[in-house]
């Protein structure tokens, strides 16, 4: 699955694993709803419950005919965008300044530049 945002650059946890900076693809093995959290300095971190729906040919009972009996391995993509927000003016300036370094720290752990 690939994961976008506007702006690109911002950080993606998925099931509170950090994954990347976007645009991040990932491959998955099992289906079903994941927690998405995607956050960029300057901008209102996202939280999202995303279905990722199986395709018709993995739903049971055809799953087991596709994943045994076809002669090649089937590849399912998901592609996902989301648009961040900008935030808003702090009222309170200094949970806005603790908030601001957790997002730069988190940038950093994983190479992002720390620019909104």
């Amino acid at each position: 699955m690939t994961i976008r945002s506007n702006p690109s650059g911002a950080l993606v946890e998925i099931d509170g694993e950090r994954i990347g900076l976007t645009p991040v693809s990932m491959d998955f093995t099992y289906y079903g709803t994941r927690e998405f959290t995607i956050s960029a300095p300057g901008y209102e971190s996202l939280t999202v419950l995303q279905p990722v729906p199986a395709p018709p040919g993995q739903r049971f009972p055809l799953d087991f005919f596709t994943n045994h009996f076809m002669p090649r391995k089937v590849t399912d993509r998901h592609d996902f965008t989301y648009n961040l927000m900008r935030r808003n003016a702090p009222i309170d300036e200094e949970s806005d300044l603790i908030n601001r370094a957790r997002d730069f720290r988190s940038q950093a752990e994983v190479g992002g530049t720390g620019q909104p």
